[in-house]
């Protein structure tokens, strides 16, 4: 559970950082840092971001319940056809 709520705080940090950014960029029309700044800590979160989702899908803690799933599927009976 905490992984998923990690996720999701990084995803609306990611959110906040990539607007921040937009607002530096036309605020200072790239005379400042301000904006290169934002784009280093957007990288970094969105590293971490998927560090935590390889880790979460490698442990077995995050798993796909999609309906296109393989794992999901019936087994296909070849005496039916």
């Amino acid at each position: 559970m905490w992984l998923k709520v990690i996720i999701v705080l990084l995803f609306i940090a990611l959110v906040v950082s990539l607007f921040s950014g937009y607002v530096f960029l036309i605020k200072d029309k790239g005379t400042t840092s301000r904006t290169w700044n934002s784009l280093s800590v957007r990288l970094v979160l969105a590293a971490l971001m998927m560090g935590f989702l390889v880790f979460g899908i490698y442990t077995g803690r995050l798993g796909s319940r999609a309906p296109w799933d393989a794992e999901l599927a019936p087994p296909a009976n070849s005496s039916q056809q």
